[in-house]
């Protein structure tokens, strides 16, 4: 098998095309040349070039059409455009629209060994970093199912046959040993509760939330959102304030888990205020986007803690003596509206209260 490097040269000039091919000649490249770009397109799909440099001004299909068709076929090829002095305009566009780089005419051997080397390794990053994707992808599969089965499944055995065994004991326990056994079950309860918030926030799925988008008014996930929470709020004699401002706009969303990331927001609001605060939930249409604003007055997060609160498992130390949680709830939420090609962002002062802003691109259907 040859490894070596494979280099597709595209240019309507046979000088530029030989000058090319002698310059790399007794490299570790496998070399092929195209006068045009439709000659250059069928060697793409034959020879599948790791690193390509196409000529932009050229007669019939152009560099640019070239570069469009190449990177419809396979995205990981690295094309470099040669051009003129006097197009580097639109070899800078052409970069734009994909090109890794341009190479100016005249130029020297040394130039042109140098960005060969220089493409090539990039596209060695670039392969590189999608099989690390992949294997990330594999091991949270394998990890998903690890917890599942090896975990998660002979708790629950462990929790049922307590649930049994406390049924079969309820007249012959003492008090003593009824307050152990309910320590256990609570144990139990927690560490499945903790084993499913893993299971979640390695579940996100992002193709498989797409799957379910369609255009919904932002009012729908909110409206179910609040509904949600509004036993917890009750527990704590907390109001929510809610001004949602109601228009024929939609966005593009898949309304169940949009709900579930609002819901992570709202009751971590909710855990982290005094007894009876206010929370104000407010809509706001600005450049393209609906932004969801959550701002609470509870104990707020300190400076040290917020670039923190969306990674997964991380507790701030004022919340920690506050509510219990596994830090699961607000990474989830951002994968959640990442997904949906949206942002959140956080701003919060200790002692006085947080704001979480969720921003929604507005759908143009």
């Amino acid at each position: 098998m040859d490894d070596r490097s494979k280099i597709l040269i595209i240019d309507d000039e046979e000088v530029v095309r030989d000058s090319c091919s002698q310059i790399l000649a007794g490299g570790d490249y496998q070399i092929e040349t195209a006068s045009d770009g439709m000659q250059g397109l069928e060697l793409v799909e034959s020879f599948h070039p790791d690193l390509i440099f196409v000529d932009l001004k050229m007669p019939g299909l152009s560099g640019m059409e070239v570069i469009g068709k190449v990177h419809a076929l396979d995205t990981t090829i690295v094309i470099v455009v040669i051009t003129g002095f006097a197009t580097v305009s639109s070899a800078v566009d052409a970069m734009k629209n994909g090109a890794y780089d341009f190479l100016p005419k005249p130029f020297a051997p040394d130039e042109f060994r140098l960005i060969t080397r220089r493409g090539i390794e990039r596209r060695k990053l670039v392969l590189e970093t999608i099989a690390l994707r992949r294997e990330k992808e594999l091991l949270r599969e394998q990890f998903a199912s690890i917890v599942s089965h090896e975990l998660k499944a002979p708790l629950s055995a462990v929790q049922q046959n307590l649930f049994a065994l406390e049924f079969e004991l309820s007249k012959t326990l003492n008090e003593n040993q009824k307050e152990k056994l309910e320590r256990i079950k609570v144990r139990i309860d927690d560490l499945l509760k903790m084993i499913n918030s893993w299971l979640r926030v390695i579940s996100v799925d992002v193709n498989k939330l797409k799957e379910h988008f369609s255009p919904i008014p932002v009012t729908i996930p909110i409206a179910k959102a609040l509904g949600n929470v509004e036993t917890l709020a009750a527990r704590k004699d907390i109001e929510i304030v809610a001004t949602i401002r109601e228009s024929t706009r939609t966005i593009e969303a898949d309304g169940l888990s949009l709900s579930e990331a609002l819901v992570n927001i709202l009751s971590n609001a909710i855990k982290y205020s005094h007894n009876g605060n206010k929370i104000y939930v407010q809509t706001e249409e600005k450049d393209g986007t609906v932004q969801i604003s959550i701002r609470d007055t509870g104990i707020g997060i300190s400076p040290e803690d917020l670039p923190h609160v969306f990674n997964g498992f991380f507790r701030g130390k004022a919340g920690q003596s506050m509510a219990s949680g596994h830090g699961i709830g607000l990474a989830v939420s951002r994968q959640i509206v990442e997904a949906h090609n949206g942002a959140i962002a956080v701003e919060s002062e200790l002692g006085k209260g947080t704001t979480f802003v969720v921003s929604l691109p507005i759908s143009n259907k």
